[in-house]
């Protein structure tokens, strides 16, 4: 008995299992279609997510640089040394998640 890895839900499950134990998807029933549509859906799904995360991490930095300038933030206040993190934070996530999608469209 050998384990693999669920189209479905990506978990671990045994090859001689019909139906996944964690999310009910018939691995028996399943077409090669089927097991080939089920990973493009969660390939789309992923790189959704990592879109959105994105698109969180540029209104971060976005948010700390106005936060920074139109503030009424010195250099030196608590005020500006949050906003500057902020936009680090931002800039940074950001930055990895595009590699990150770099990396899901390679693995194709």
């Amino acid at each position: 008995m050998a384990l693999t890895d669920c189209p479905s839900c990506n978990k671990t499950i045994s090859d001689k299992a019909t139906t996944c134990s964690h999310c009910g998807f018939a691995i028996g029933d399943a077409t090669a279609e089927d097991l080939l549509r089920k990973k493009s859906l969660n390939k789309f799904k992923k790189q959704h997510s990592i879109q959105n995360q994105s698109m969180l991490a540029m209104l971060m930095f976005v948010a700390g640089f106005g936060f920074m300038y139109w503030g009424g933030a010195q250099p030196g206040d608590f005020q500006h040394t949050i906003a500057i993190g902020v936009s680090v934070t931002g800039f940074v996530w950001y930055i990895v998640n595009r590699i990150r999608l770099i990396f899901i469209k390679r693995a194709d």
